[in-house]
């Protein structure tokens, strides 16, 4: 009988898209320095106002349309044919699943898609800018399918499951400082491999990783050879 596969969930941050090209909030060039985060990026922006909001998100729904898929998430999307894989982002982008990764949970949201304001069950998939006045199927203004700050992360409790039957954990590209998503590295189960990609080094309530100091696209590459050669039989 073949045995069943490792379970290898990947949590993903900023870090592996911005060598991709795409920045994040706290870098400090790019987008999001022209913005202050307080006026584009909560749900109170939204309320207050909602066109300066639309026009922040079209500019990243550009930047995201034109950026590509780098080695790391290649090499990520390798994975699937050795192991069970998962990831779980907090990139509203779609660089894992335009590297071939097909099981992604988006902690965030994503910026190709857009929803009602009254309802976030019906998802529609957007590549063009939303204004003020266009509407949902539903009647009501459409809105960017984004997770605010401010706003409840609804796929948490999916996310915290999923870490639970890890075999593998794998981070890269987040700082673990942003929480909630920062917490989910509590739920891996203390007998799964830990591993973390970061440049930076190590803070004490990380030591429990194995930590590949560099950027993503160094050493995930090297990380995934590792993984295939130790884990895949075992």
């Amino acid at each position: 009988m073949e045995k069943s596969r490792k379970k290898v969930v990947i949590l993903s941050g900023a870090g592996i898209s911005a060598e991709s090209g795409l920045s994040a909030f706290r870098d400090n060039d790019g987008l999001w320095e022209k913005y202050d985060i307080n006026q584009v990026a909560t749900i109170d922006a939204w309320h207050k106002n909602p066109a300066l909001v639309l026009s922040f998100y079209d500019a990243r729904r550009i930047q995201v349309l034109k950026a590509v898929p780098n080695a790391a998430h290649f090499a990520l999307a390798e994975l699937e044919k050795h192991f069970d894989v998962v990831i779980i982002t907090q990139n509203i982008d779609d660089l894992h699943e335009r590297s071939g990764s097909t099981n992604v949970l988006h902690l965030h949201g994503e910026i190709l898609k857009g929803r009602s304001v009254k309802n976030d069950a019906n998802l529609y998939d957007i590549s063009e800018n939303i204004k003020l006045g266009d509407l949902a199927p539903d009647g009501h203004q459409m809105r960017p399918h984004i997770v605010w700050f401010g706003e409840q992360v609804p796929k948490m409790l999916d996310a915290e499951h999923i870490v639970k039957q890890s075999d593998i954990l794998i981070v890269v590209g987040t700082s673990l400082n942003v929480y909630p998503a920062a917490g989910l590295r509590y739920a891996c189960p203390d007998e799964s491999a830990k591993f973390i990609v970061d440049p930076n080094n190590l803070l004490l309530g990380e030591q429990q990783f194995i930590h590949f100091q560099g950027s993503a696209t160094e050493k995930i590459p090297l990380l995934v050879n590792q993984l295939i050669r130790d884990y895949k039989n075992s």
